[in-house]
């Protein structure tokens, strides 16, 4: 059974493409682009979790649905966002969108499942109302 959610908020940071980023054809690699839908997910997460919290769980991807729509190069100035959609017992999706920030236009949309893990047994474990309010405004 899904938990009704407050409104997610939009976490976002921004990056400027470098050659370390780029494939054979000069442009972003895919799998740059995973590894960033991953990185802004965990950050998300260390940003807003309390210490304790931290201490207590951590989170696992375990599906990821990227459709790539854009090409992003070298310079390209890009805005990763992201935010939690709907949860459930111990899941709970994530959707990341990379936008070139000059223009908005969408170069990456992604939805990703996650599932939440207590760290002292590394089972899945219930995502509270404490821990689901992490991720949404107050």
């Amino acid at each position: 059974m899904k938990k009704k959610n407050i409104p997610a908020e939009t976490y976002s940071h921004k990056r400027t493409v470098s050659k370390d980023d780029l494939d054979e054809f000069e442009h972003v690699n895919n799998v740059r682009y995973v590894q960033w839908i991953q990185d802004i997910a965990k950050e998300h997460w260390e940003v807003r979790a309390t210490e304790k919290l931290k201490k207590e769980f951590f989170w696992v991807v375990i599906r990821h649905e990227i459709d790539y729509k854009k090409q992003a190069f070298l310079g390209d100035e890009l805005s990763i966002e992201t935010f939690v959609g709907d949860t459930t017992f111990v899941t709970s999706e994530r959707f990341v969108n990379i936008k070139n920030a000059e223009s908005g236009e969408v170069l990456v949309a992604a939805k990703s499942n996650w599932c939440l893990l207590d760290t002292s047994t590394k089972k899945p474990t219930k995502i509270t109302e404490e821990l689901s309010n992490v991720f949404h405004k107050q």
